[in-house]
């Protein structure tokens, strides 16, 4: 089947990153005129990528390669993306990501990771930050995960810990080290 056919054949049908129904388990309420659900194949046309730039470069990808990416990580069971949706424009307004490890430690425990939490500047002050945030701890404790980390900036510390997250005493440190860019079409060398 050549690229053409699949990409067709992905956007025929709209899918949902993880299923409704774990969302609607939480007993959340959405904010009026606005939808909390998970990522969807078709917010590539909503502005999920645009949105996400408002948090980290993103670069210049088209739908097929946000499409494969989508169904990549449909396939894993382990991407929660938490998107707002204002339903009068059809954009996505705020997201975040919890992404579930799985791991040997603490009897094969699950461990989530909060990623990617961003609010569109014309949201801000609405408390969408904290909503994205709490849906996404919530779904970890759901979930089982035995701890919920993540990564910030220095200036966004009293925000998330005013959402119940701690600095752990001889653990605050974060290192990491960036790979080299390589090819930027294709980032990854999974699937």
């Amino acid at each position: 089947m050549n690229s053409t056919k699949v990409e067709r054949s992905l956007e025929d049908t709209e899918t949902e990153l993880f299923n409704p129904n774990v969302l609607d388990r939480l007993s959340l309420t959405s904010p009026e005129g606005l939808v909390i659900r998970p990522l969807k194949s078709g917010d590539y046309d909503r502005g999920f990528l645009q949105l996400l730039t408002q948090l980290t470069q993103v670069g210049n990808i088209s739908r097929e390669q946000f499409l494969n990416r989508f169904h990549m990580m449909r396939s894993t069971n382990s991407y929660y993306v938490i998107v707002v949706e204002d339903v009068s424009l059809g954009s996505i307004v705020a997201t975040s990501m919890l992404v579930v490890e799985q791991k040997f430690v603490h009897n094969c425990a699950l461990k989530g990771r909060l990623e990617d939490v961003v609010v569109d500047d014309k949201y801000r002050g609405k408390h969408l930050g904290k909503l994205v945030v709490k849906i996404a701890t919530l779904l970890a404790h759901y979930l089982q995960c035995y701890k919920v980390s993540l990564d910030c900036k220095d200036h966004l510390i009293p925000f998330y810990e005013s959402l119940g997250f701690i600095r752990e005493p001889n653990n605050a440190n974060y290192l990491n080290m960036r790979c080299s860019k390589g090819n930027t079409t294709e980032k990854s060398r999974l699937g």
